[in-house]
């Protein structure tokens, strides 16, 4: 008996479980944002343009890692929950070596193909050498970076979720020592932000490597693989939202940065990078607490508790809607800080980023029961709804709205685009909360 995931279902023990999940991904969402503020006060604004025009290429790469750890970490929880302890570990084997050997293609991919790819991203002259230099590293660091999403995820399967915080908080430092050393000291630019973020990513990988090759008395650990192509299918499908999340973020920070480009050029992708950080720190709360019980709920649908299962969802809906008040107030009290921090003495990319962000904060009124959502039904094993739910909030939506609510309203329908999708996929959340409580009683 895993008796980590074997527990009363309180708020309280819920929050216990989850903290340290929640802890890392706001650490890491800070630490990344670090790199944004060493790149920005340092560099300038244009390369603070150009992390965020090749950051569809780092977005792409983890969606290899959301789709295969979040996928196959629920197949793992729920054989753990089953008894099947072996199969268990044999198949967190099997996926660690294809997730490996998947982002060395990536980044042999990446490297041929660089210099269209840059373009196609929506660089310009000025800003190509600045994105060039950011890449190259990126790619090469990338292998590490993407295993620790995989380690990650498996810490809190094996009931371990204080341990990937204490990585990531390890890798948290090691970013932001190195940026300091790397852009400050030895001026190396916007490589060295590239460098020190692989290198602080990397950390929690190699902490994974290490932990599941020499622990042997745990539930989890590194044996001989066996290839079940059906985990394989079933890890992709399953965790196919979480990889379409990622492509998504990908394809709108494309879409965002053409179009932004177009309205207000250089200082307009400069003010959407600010307001995308901002958003990924104060939203990174609800992506841990949903990816913290994700293993809690995979654990009990596999012992088939249902009076868990709903204390799980309905513990979660209140806790969601506290923190969703709760961090909108905070993203406008803020606002002028968060902006602030970024854009220095730039006061054309200041005014700007800050008019968007007070517009963008709305939807973290909505956001948290979108992610929750997704979510769950990955840990459910149902991949077909969390990737509807995630396709649609994450880029049909977004898609649509930027394309259109520009020509009527200019800049304003960007920082728009992405309340109006979360507004619109919470209806969708709701509509399959409703309709699914039967199938896995949850509620």
């Amino acid at each position: 008996m895993n008796e980590s995931l074997d527990r009363k279902i309180t708020t309280g023990s819920l929050l216990r479980f989850a903290m340290p999940t929640i802890i890392s991904n706001v650490f890491m969402g800070l630490y990344s944002t670090v790199d944004g503020v060493f790149v920005s006060r340092l560099v300038g604004t244009d390369a603070l343009s150009a992390v965020n025009i090749m950051m569809p290429v780092i977005m792409f790469s983890n969606a290899v890692g959301a789709m295969l750890g979040s996928g196959g970490n629920a197949i793992i929880a729920r054989k753990l929950g089953e008894g099947k302890e072996q199969e268990a570990r044999e198949d967190l084997t099997f996926l660690s070596l294809i997730m490996v050997l998947s982002s060395i293609v990536l980044v042999v991919l990446g490297l041929i193909f660089i210099r269209p790819l840059i373009y196609f991203l929506g660089a310009d002259e000025a800003l190509y050498p600045y994105c060039y230099a950011y890449a190259i590293p990126s790619l090469v660091i990338m292998p590490l970076s993407i295993f620790g999403m995989m380690s990650q995820l498996t810490f809190i399967s094996v009931g371990k979720p204080n341990l990937g915080l204490i990585t990531s908080v390890m890798g948290g430092v090691t970013n932001m020592v190195l940026d300091y050393l790397l852009i400050a000291v030895f001026d190396m630019g916007i490589a060295g932000a590239a460098i020190a973020t692989g290198l602080g990513f990397s950390v929690p990988a190699l902490a994974g490597i290490f932990y599941f090759l020499f622990n042997r008395k745990g539930s989890l650990y590194f044996v001989r693989p066996k290839a079940r192509p059906w985990v394989l299918l079933k890890s992709c499908t399953n965790g196919s939202s979480e990889m379409v999340t990622s492509l998504s973020n990908g394809v709108v920070t494309i879409l965002f940065n053409n179009v932004l480009m177009r309205l207000a050029g250089s200082d307009g992708v400069a003010a959407i990078t600010i307001i995308l950080y901002a958003h990924g720190i104060l939203s990174s709360a609800y992506m841990g607490y949903s990816f913290g019980i994700a293993p809690v709920i995979s654990y009990n649908y596999g012992k088939q508790d249902h009076g868990r299962l709903q204390a799980i969802y309905r513990i979660s809906l209140r806790m969601i809607a506290v923190f969703s008040v709760c961090i909108f107030i905070i993203s406008q009290l803020c606002a002028d800080l968060l902006v602030g921090i970024f854009a220095g003495d730039n006061q054309s990319v200041r005014e700007l980023a800050l008019s968007g962000f007070r517009m963008f904060a709305s939807c973290f009124l909505f956001i948290g029961f979108n992610i929750f959502s997704s979510a769950m039904f990955t840990a459910l094993s149902n991949g077909r709804i969390s990737a509807i739910l995630s396709t649609c909030r994450n880029l049909i939506f977004i898609v649509i709205v930027t394309l259109l609510l520009p020509l009527f309203i200019g800049v304003t329908g960007v920082w728009l685009a992405i309340p109006i999708a979360e507004l619109l996929g919470l209806g969708m959340t709701v509509y399959y909360f409703r309709k699914m409580k039967g199938k896995y009683h949850y509620a």
